[in-house]
This record gives structure tokens, sequence and C-alpha cells, in this order.
């Protein structure tokens, strides 16, 4: 089960936490691993800790903690988008401590919200804080995630760590500063259940002000457990005592069925204050378990103020907003991706996409497929994905074989038959257009036939981007319309021309992160180059003058801004081409259609240059609630979504020609026909419903345009459509 609370962040905390990352940092040599400094400086902090408080005259204490337990979720290869919450907790404790180690914490509220349905429960140490900084043997997850882990500052971790200081800190408060050692801590065998990351100690006394750590591969109780890391933060409370004041954990579980990745997150941030100090309590001497419900009359004295719980939840909780979090991820995920990468040998059903199982477009019909994955060890695995057209009667394969490395650089050659996309963003999911395919003949696909070979390298994540390289040598031609709709008629396929020849292309994207002004921003493009000369096979003349070298650059960018419980949509897509000789139809750029171009006919626009704006406004309207049983209830609201978009599209279409022995040519209007060079602006409103994961689309479009109706799933969800 997944876990994990989320909160609101006191002043004082703010303060510290600025002190720490502002303050003047006094400097320090960089220290070999295990050097005697930074061993007598944990041996130091571990004797305090064993003392357990004893020696500091705190007898009890009690505070009131405030946190969410907020649980996400992510799709898709690479999870290219932020993760989404699904349920949402928000909880008031009343917390108890006593002497030499006693603990109880009592639940005085809770209340909660979905947002999308799930039936997850929560261990019930996610429910509460820590206390004492750990005993000396972790558990997360009531054993179920982390268990029997050595404390790096306790008699057993001293013989598991390696220890490094590697900063000074100078911490700021009223009447007083203090300095602070930041010491990393990792396993010497990174292959046992350890932790991974640092403690902050302070220089004075030994006491420790901050954690911040994840675990190994081993530590991980559950196989689907990608990573559990956790902060905790000590405040001075009446100039003489270190307890808890802000505490964050996260949990992630990724999981996969036939390669088709989903990961579930939960995210928990507590505060805690109102410390009361050697006032005499014994409630943490009560028996039962720590963490536990108030007494009913206790309970009923509890008032949440006014306002909805998500009205309250952090703006940043859909981001790992610490940056010793995410520190502390990316080197344990290293460990642990290193050993899952070393796995025995093992053969697994694989495909990207459910289209990749069952699809229909005019150029195949029904087509079926599906993939193997063969893990070899080492990194290395290959790699088979196949496809067969009922209409066409013609197989697609892909067979691969790459190599990966623990931090994301992975290599891999592929040769292929494939149906490949003549558009750069998709009208619709695959899904919805299967479906409008087969009973209506509307196919929003621009499907053109590619062979060839190829390597690609990607580089994994450095400075925020991911970049990819991609290059080979393949053969082009036209597609015809194969199959036949239960009602209506197909339009004609894309026209490609029939060529062949080297491509290379460089691709960057920014996955979905924190931008300007607490907005979240991601972003993708593509440079490519390339030769493309003619093609002739037995039986078929040459199809028309050769484009001969070609260049190409695409990029897209979306932005989104919370306010309040409303959403600012931006959105900005476009790029250009040029080549010498004839234009491949191929190689120009595409919009029209319920995404690229609403309220216009399928890619109506055709062009060496294109350029494509979209301003949209989201906001909760009442709607009509449905009970799902244990799954949750439907939120008796949608959300709003009037919008403006519009095309720029250039002159540019002539040079292109109909490929020679093509079974039919596609020829809607084009720049330079029924379309001038120009910009072309249209409205809509769409209505986001059933957890947003259902979209109704009205649009219009302004120049010569026309009223479009669209029904599809969110957009989120395409990529594993």
């Amino acid at each position: 089960m997944l876990s994990v609370p989320a909160c609101l962040r006191l002043a004082m905390t703010a303060a510290l936490v600025s002190a720490i990352a502002a303050a003047p940092r006094p400097a320090i040599a960089q220290r070999a691993w295990n050097d005697s400094t930074s061993r007598g400086l944990v041996q130091r902090a571990t004797d305090r800790r064993a003392r357990q408080l004893a020696d500091s005259g705190l007898v009890d204490y009690s505070a009131q903690a405030h946190g969410y337990l907020t649980f996400l979720g992510q799709l898709g290869d690479g999870f290219p988008l932020p993760p989404k919450v699904i349920k949402a907790d928000e909880l008031a404790l009343e917390v108890y401590w006593r002497a030499p180690n006693y603990s109880k914490q009592w639940i005085l509220g809770r209340r909660d919200t979905l947002l999308l349905p799930t039936d997850i429960n929560y261990h019930r140490d996610h429910l509460g804080i820590v206390q004492n900084n750990f005993p000396d043997i972790i558990r997360l997850g009531d054993g179920d995630e982390v268990q029997d882990v050595a404390h790096p500052l306790s008699a057993r971790g001293l013989a598991t760590y390696e220890y490094q200081l590697s900063d000074s800190l100078r911490m700021e408060i009223p009447g007083r500063t203090i300095d602070v050692y930041e010491v990393k801590i990792r396993p010497t065998d990174d292959r046992i259940a350890a932790a991974v990351g640092a403690v902050y100690i302070a220089k004075d006394d030994g006491q420790v002000v901050r954690m911040a750590f994840s675990f190994t591969r081993s530590a991980l109780k559950d196989k689907q457990l990608e990573d559990v890391s956790i902060v905790i933060e000590n405040s001075l409370i009446e100039g003489r005592f270190w307890l808890p004041r802000r505490q964050e954990i996260e949990i992630r579980r990724t999981g996969s069925w036939m390669d088709f990745p989903a990961r579930g997150i939960i995210r928990g941030r507590w505060e805690i204050r109102g410390y009361k100090v050697n006032q005499g309590s014994t409630i943490a001497l009560t028996p039962g378990p720590e963490i536990l419900y108030a007494p009913p009359q206790r309970r009923a004295q509890f008032r949440w103020p006014e306002g909805s719980i998500m009205a309250g939840i952090p703006d940043d909780i859909e981001v790992a907003s610490d940056a010793d979090v995410r520190q502390v991820q990316e080197e344990a995920r290293r460990l642990v991706r290193a050993q899952a990468l070393q796995r025995s040998r093992a053969t697994l059903p694989s495909v990207r996409a459910i289209s990749d199982l069952l699809r229909v477009n005019r150029a195949e019909g029904l087509a079926v497929g599906g993939g193997i994955r063969r893990r070899i060890g080492a990194g290395l695995d290959a790699g088979l994905l196949a496809r067969w057209g009922f209409a066409d009667h013609e197989p697609k394969a892909t067979l691969s074989l790459g190599w990966e490395r623990a931090d994301g650089v992975a290599f891999r050659v592929r040769t292929f038959r494939e149906y490949r996309e003549a558009a750069d963003e998709a009208e619709t999911s695959r899904l919805r257009n299967s479906i409008a395919a087969q009973e209506f003949g509307s196919d929003y696909t621009q499907p053109f036939d590619t062979r060839g070979v190829a390597a690609n390298l990607q580089l994994g994540l450095h400075g925020g981007l991911r970049w990819q390289v991609d290059g080979g040598y393949e053969w082009h031609d036209g597609l015809g319309v194969a199959a036949r709709p239960s009602s209506g008629r197909y339009a004609p396929t894309l026209a490609a021309f029939r060529g062949k020849g080297t491509r290379l292309s460089v691709g960057v994207e920014r996955p979905a992160g924190g931008w300007w002004w607490g907005s979240t921003m991601r972003a993708r493009g593509e440079l490519r180059v390339g030769h493309l000369g003619a093609w002739n096979r037995a039986g078929a003349g040459s199809a028309a003058e050769a484009p001969g070298s070609f260049v190409r650059v695409f990029g897209s960018a979306e932005v989104l801004r919370s306010v309040g419980r409303a959403q600012l949509q931006l959105r900005l897509a476009g790029g250009a081409m040029d080549a010498q000789g004839g234009t491949a139809p191929q190689l120009l750029l595409f919009a029209g259609g319920p995404f690229s171009a609403p309220g216009y006919d399928f890619h109506a626009f055709r062009s060496r240059a294109l350029l494509a704006p979209h301003v949209e406004w989201q906001f909760p309207v009442p709607f009509v609630g449905v009970p799902l049983g244990r799954w949750g209830r439907i939120p008796a609201e949608a959300r709003l979504a009037p919008y403006l978009h519009a095309v720029y599209s250039s002159t540019g279409a002539a040079g292109t020609r109909r490929a020679n022995g093509s079974t039919s040519g596609f020829a809607p209007p084009v720049v330079g026909s029924r379309y001038r060079a120009g910009w072309y602006p249209s409205v809509g409103v769409g209505v986001l419903s059933l957890f947003d994961l259902v979209r109704i689309d009205l649009a219009r479009g302004l120049r010569d345009g026309r009223w479009t109706f669209g029904l599809d799933v969110s957009r989120d969800f395409w990529s594993i459509l």
C-alpha cells in the first residue's frame, strides 16, 4: 500500500530553512570518505542519540501536527507529464512524548477529497510523524516498504556506512548562530539494505538538526517500489531542545503491464508546532498502538477551518519541491537501477501502448500486434514489436538491441518496417481514432510507409533537459486506402514521396516541472536533417523530382498556471522546413483538427512553416455527482474550458508532388489553393468531466472554417492508448 502526508509551512519553519540556504557558509575542504574527522563527528552524534535526550532536561512534551497525505499517479513511457493528484487527505494530530522514548499520536481530525477513482488505504505509520529521528532500526510502511535498515547514527550504522564531511552551514536564529555540518552517508556495500543521503549535525553539541535520505534496492521490501525518500527537520525549542518541526516523505511505486508503465506516488508533508515542554503529561505512556484516533470526546471538540481541503494543499504538491529530496532520490535511484539492470535473464511481453495490441485505420484496417523483450544482463536487452494489418495484408515490425546505464544513458540499434505518422502531434487519442475510423470513416492519422536501419543515443537528464540523437538510413513510400468503414467513406491517404536516404535528428525535451511565477512548463523540440533521393523499385518509375537535402525543425511548449481552483493554459507549437528541389509531402508541417486547429478540416493546413498559439482558461462548474461504491464518487462538478486558438500558415506548399505508384493520393486543401497564407483563428469551449478523464469540445473556425464537435479522453492519457 502507498501513503504520504502533505502540509502547510509555518513562517517560523520557512525562516529557519531560508537561514540554512541563505546564510554565509564557512569554507570547508572536501574530505575523503571515512576520514578521521568525518568519523569522529558521526561518532559524537551517535553517542548523543544513544543518550536519548536523557541529560538534556527534557522529560515530556506535547505538540500539534498538521499534515497532508496525497496520492498521485503518472502514466506513459518516461512519465512525461507531472503526477496528477488522485486523492488528498488532511490530518490534524496531537503528539505526545515522554522520556526515555515513549510516544503517542492522537488523530483529532481527518478529511479527504477524491479527484480520481481509487480505493487506496494507507499504512498506519504514514498517518503520523517520525519521533526522535527514528529508532536505531528504521522501518516504514509498517515494515512492508522499508524494514530493518540500520540508522546511520547508531552502533550498527557505524559498521554499515561510510561518511563524508561535505559542507558547513551557518544557521541564524534569534539571538543565536549555530554551525551545522552536512555529512553524506552511503553504505559500504550498495547491495545490502541501507540508507543513502545526508545528516546535518550541530557543531556545538552533536544534535541532529536535519536528515535527508533514501534507500538501496535491497532495503525496499516491495519489488514495485522505485524509491522511498524522507526529510526530517528539527527546530530548537525554548533554546534547549531539538524537536521535530517539519517532515516530508515520498514513496514511489512503479509497475508495468507488457512494458506499459504506471507510477503511484504518496507524498506527505507535516508541520509540528505548539510545543508544551515538561508539563507532566503521561498520555505517551498509555497502552496500544503509537498512532490511533483520539477518544471520541476529544475528537468531538475539533473543528476544521473554513474552506475545502484542496484550497489548503500547497501549490507545489505535484512537485518534489525539496532540493535534498530530489538529490537523495537521484543518488539512491542510481544504486537501485544499477542493480535492476543486472537482473538475470528473462523474456517479458512488451508493448508501448494499448494501440500496439489493437488499432484501426484506413491504411491497415484492423491491425493486431504485440511484442517481447529479452533481458540479457549487464544493461543489455533485445526486443521485437510486430503488427499485422488485416486489410493491407502487410507485416510491420521493429527488431532492436539496446544497452542502458543506471544514470539513464542508453544506446539502441534497430531495423524496422513501420507506418510512420507525418504529423508532429496527434489530433486524437489512438483509442478514439480507432473507434471513429471503424464506425464512421473518420481517421485522423497521416501514415506513410518507412523501413530501414537506425541507431538512437539517449543522454539522460542533464540540466533539466533530456537529449537524444537518432539517425539512420531509410526508405519512404506512399500508402493507399485499404480498409472500408462500417459507415461513411475514408479520405485518401497522404501522397508521400517515394524516396530513400539518410536522416539525423537531435531532440531535446524539458519534462514538466516548475517554472516562472509558480507555473509548470514542459517543452520539446527536434532538429532533423537528411537527404531524400528517388527510390525506384522494379516495375515502378521515378516518383517525381527528388527533394534532395532537407532541414526541418519543430518545437512545442505548454505552460500551466493555477489561480485558485482555476487554471490558465498557454500552448505554442510550430516549425519550419526547407528542401532542395521538390518538397516531399511527408516533410511538410501539418495543422487542422481537434488539437492543432479546432474548427478546421483535418490537416487542412500544410506548408513549410506553421505557428499555432493556444490560450485556455479552465474553471470548475456544478455537475452531476455519481457514486462509484468503494472507488469513491465522481465529484459534483466539471471544468469549463473556453479557449482561443490560431494557426499561422506560410506559403510554400507548392512543389509537393504525387508519389508515382501510390494507390491513391491525398489532396485536401493546402496553402495556395483553398487557404492563403496568413492567420486562421478559432474559438471554442471544452468541458472536462468524470474526474477530468473525458473532454468534450465545440469549436468554430473564424476564417473559412466550420463548427466541429469532439469527444475524447484527456490528452494526459494519449501516450498509453
